[in-house]
């Protein structure tokens, strides 16, 4: 393992040369940048381009504000597993300000900001962890005298790219969930004059924010982003279409309560509460602790944090997901249990029309699937 600060940077180095002088090898690199291009879904032929962007790359500025949140986005960036830049992401980018991270503290860590600021104004890239107050003037979050709203304005002014790490800088999280006593809302609802990306989720995969990060100093522009803000390579589908426990889904197959045989077996766990049919995330694909796991594969269903308002809208946690307007998921799977019974082909053909048609009429609603009337013959050929 390499530590940023065991090799420092060269004034005017870049990334390719501070890395060779580092002794990382040309083939741990080419590795790396094949790996960004598959999980950026540009394909094997856009890798030269990401090698050639990442040999040439300066040092970009990075601003990082932590406001009203727990660090956990924090904890979950620098465990970023290899062969991504992992270890080395410190040395990618000049994190010039992060009050968590930085040795200095008080007067001086606000110097450091200000000064990186105003020597990158316009090319800086500005990382933002935690919810903005709004409630009684915003002070239920003062730093060094002003408010977080102030900080997140003033930095946004001079940022060229702006990236909401955490479900609480992208729409509050816990903090602005019912009754939203301090008036929380995310980084989009105070800066509306740039694209902010939202890497969503509670905390996110660190491997999200690399990715996004090497995305803008390959292409000097942030990814393709869905209507919520958050990149398209990441959350572009639903745990439930990648999920390595569909298969029982569409079976019929549950685990009913936690411990049974069902689940001692690996059965879907959409009756005791996961919401991945309502969930886009990378989970299934990225996975946690250097591709170890994931919730659903380790036993326990999604919540659903990547989505927006989830605090309300997913809980109670571990129940099913109520039949609302939009989703109709539990009438849905029962359905498709009751389907099996007069034919497990009929059943998975029905859902792949249902599923069909849902990506073409609402992009996070799942279809009602009506049940045959019984006795009614299915046309199989």
């Amino acid at each position: 393992m390499f530590y940023p600060s065991s090799h420092p940077w060269v004034e005017g180095e870049t990334l390719g040369e501070h890395l060779e002088d580092r002794g990382v090898s040309r083939r741990d690199f080419l590795a790396f940048c094949a790996e960004m291009s598959a999980v950026l879904g540009v394909g094997s032929a856009m890798t030269p381009k990401v090698v050639e962007a990442l040999q040439q790359a300066r040092r970009p500025s990075v601003i990082w504000l932590q406001l009203q949140e727990c660090t956990g986005c924090v904890e979950s960036v620098i465990r970023t597993g290899e062969p991504t830049i992992g270890d080395l992401v410190l040395d990618v980018i000049s994190l010039d300000f992060n009050h968590t991270l930085m040795a200095a503290a008080g007067e001086a860590a606000e110097a450091a900001k200000h000064t990186a600021m105003e020597e990158n104004r316009g090319g800086y890239v500005l990382l933002v962890t935690g919810s903005v107050p709004l409630e009684n003037d915003g002070m239920y979050l003062t730093i060094a005298g002003r408010t977080a709203r102030e900080h997140l304005e003033e930095a946004a002014a001079g940022a060229a790219h702006i990236i909401a790490v955490g479900a609480c800088a992208h729409w509050g999280n816990i903090q602005a969930s019912r009754p939203n006593p301090t008036g929380a809302v995310g980084v989009s609802e105070i800066v509306r004059n740039k694209t902010v990306v939202n890497i969503a989720g509670c905390p996110p995969i660190a491997d999200t924010v690399t990715a996004t990060i090497v995305h803008i100093l390959t292409f000097g522009r942030v990814p393709a982003l869905d209507r919520d803000g958050r990149p398209m390579f990441a959350y572009g589908k639903r745990i439930h279409d990648q999920c390595p426990r569909r298969a029982h889904f569409d079976a019929g197959q549950f685990v009913e309560h936690f411990d049974d045989e069902a689940a001692r077996q690996g059965l879907c766990l959409y009756r005791t509460g996961c919401k991945g049919p309502a969930t886009f995330s990378p989970c299934p694909i990225f996975q946690w602790n250097t591709r170890t796991s994931f919730p659903i594969g380790a036993g326990h269903g999604c919540i659903g944090c990547t989505e927006r308002g989830f605090w309300d809208q997913m809980t109670p946690f571990y129940e099913r997901l109520p039949d609302l307007a939009g989703f109709g998921v539990e009438r849905r799977v029962d359905m498709i249990g009751g389907a099996v019974a007069v034919g497990v082909t009929a059943g998975v053909a029905a859902h792949a029309v249902a599923t069909g048609i849902h990506r073409t009429r609402q992009r996070k609603a799942l279809p009602v699937v009506e049940q045959p009337a019984a006795g009614k013959e299915h046309d199989r050929g």
